[in-house]
C-alpha cells in the first residue's frame, strides 16, 4: 500500500469542493492507496500540510485546487521522494493543461491511480519556486489586477486585459546570460517552465518540463492593429512565430529593469526589486503524469499554422508600407495623399 494525502483548497477556482471527498472515495484505487484527506484553512496552509506529509514519508501528495494551490504544495515537495499529484480545480489550470491531465475529477483520479511518476523541472525567481511560468511587465500587472478583482475566471481575466492593455507602458529590461548583455524595450518578459499561462493560452509553445531549460519570451511593444494577431497566435500555439516576439532558451539569467515593481510566479503577484535572478532546477520535482497524454496536442495544427502565416504576412506588408512611407517623405501626412504617394513610389521602382 502506498500512502497518499489529498490537500483540498475549498476556495480555489469557481466550483464548490464539498463533493470532493466523496468523489475521491468513489474513484481512488483503495487496493493501492491508503488515503488521507485534508482541507486548507488559510493562505500558505497547503505548503505546511505538504511539508508535514513529505516529512512523514508520504508517497504522493495531491493538490486539489488551482495553480496557486499547486504551487504551494509543489514547493514543499521539491528535492524529495514524495510525488506531486494534481486534481485541477482552478480557473486557469496552466500546469495541468500543459501535462494534459483530465480537467474532470474522475479522469484526474484515474491518472493518479496509474501512479506513473516522472522527474520534472521547475524554476526559481528570486528564491520563489515556480512550476509553470513567472514573469514581469504586463502579465505581472494583470495578475495583480486579477488578484484584486475579488472574482476568478477567464472572463475577469479578459476584462482586465482589454481594459488595461492599450494604455500599459512598456519598460526597458536588460538581460544577462552567458556573459552577454542585451536590452529590450518590452511589453512583458515571461520565463516559462511549462508551455502556457492557463485556459490554453500558450505563452511558450515549445516549452518542455524535461529539457533543463527555461523558455524566455519577450513581447515587444505593439499597436491596436497588431494586438488581435498576437492574441490569436497565443491560443493557436504559434506565438513564437510572431515578429514582435523574441524567444530563446537558457538555464539561468539575470534581469535588470528600470525600477522595482510587480512580478508573478504561477500567477501569484508580488512586489520585487529591480534586479531579478531566474534559474532552472533540472528534474527537481517528482510529478504524477498522464501515461496516455498525446504530446502532439501541444503543437499547432495546419489551420492554426495557416492563420499564423497569414497574420505574419499582413504584418510584413504593414512594415513595408511604413518603410516606404518614410522613404517617400514624412511631409506626406494626410492618409489619402500618403497612399497615393506610396503607390507612385512603387510604380517608379517598377519602371
Amino acid at each position: 500500500m502506498q500512502k497518499i494525502v489529498f490537500i483540498i483548497n475549498p476556495i480555489s477556482g469557481t466550483a464548490s469542493k464539498k463533493s470532493m471527498p466523496a468523489l475521491i472515495d468513489k474513484y481512488i484505487d483503495k487496493n493501492r492507496f491508503d488515503v488521507e484527506i485534508k482541507f486548507t484553512e488559510y493562505a500558505g496552509h497547503a505548503s505546511v500540510l505538504a511539508k508535514e506529509a513529505r516529512e512523514a514519508g508520504i508517497d504522493v501528495v495531491v493538490a486539489v485546487g488551482g495553480d496557486g494551490t499547486i504551487n504551494e504544495v509543489a514547493r514543499a515537495l521539491t528535492q524529495s521522494k514524495t510525488a506531486l499529484g494534481i486534481i485541477p480545480c482552478g480557473s486557469g489550470n496552466g500546469l495541468a493543461r500543459h501535462l494534459m491531465l483530465p480537467l474532470n475529477t474522475k479522469g484526474a483520479l484515474e491518472v493518479i491511480n496509474t501512479c506513473e511518476i516522472h522527474d520534472l523541472d521547475y524554476g526559481i525567481i528570486n528564491g520563489h519556486p515556480f512550476f509553470c511560468t513567472c514573469g514581469m511587465g504586463f502579465d505581472a500587472f494583470i495578475s495583480a489586477k486579477f488578484a484584486e478583482a475579488g472574482k476568478r475566471g477567464p472572463i475577469t481575466y479578459a476584462e482586465n486585459v482589454l481594459k488595461e492593455g492599450l494604455t500599459y507602458k512598456p519598460e526597458t529590461y536588460t538581460l544577462t546570460l552567458d556573459d552577454a548583455e542585451i536590452s529590450y524595450n518590452a511589453f512583458l518578459v515571461s520565463c516559462a517552465n511549462a508551455s502556457q499561462y492557463g485556459n490554453d493560452a500558450y505563452i511558450a509553445p515549445q516549452a518542455s518540463m524535461k529539457d533543463g531549460l527555461i523558455d524566455v519570451v519577450i513581447i515587444e511593444p505593439f499597436d491596436i492593429i497588431e494586438a488581435p494577431s498576437i492574441s490569436l497566435e497565443m491560443f493557436n500555439k504559434t506565438l513564437d512565430k510572431n515578429s514582435k516576439i523574441k524567444y530563446f532558451k537558457t538555464r539561468k539569467l539575470h534581469i535588470h529593469r528600470e525600477q522595482p515593481g510587480m512580478i508573478h510566479y504561477d500567477g501569484d503577484p508580488i512586489e520585487a526589486p529591480a534586479d531579478l535572478d531566474i534559474e532552472l532546477v533540472h528534474q527537481g520535482i517528482r510529478i504524477v503524469v498522464n501515461p496516455n497524454a498525446d504530446k502532439r496536442r501541444r503543437r499547432p495544427n495546419r489551420v492554426q499554422s495557416a492563420f499564423s502565416d497569414f497574420f505574419n504576412e499582413l504584418q510584413t506588408v504593414k512594415d513595408g508600407m511604413e518603410r516606404l512611407t518614410s522613404e517617400v517623405g514624412q511631409q506626406v501626412s494626410n492618409p489619402v495623399r500618403q497612399v497615393k504617394a506610396v503607390s507612385e513610389y512603387i510604380q517608379s521602382k517598377l519602371k
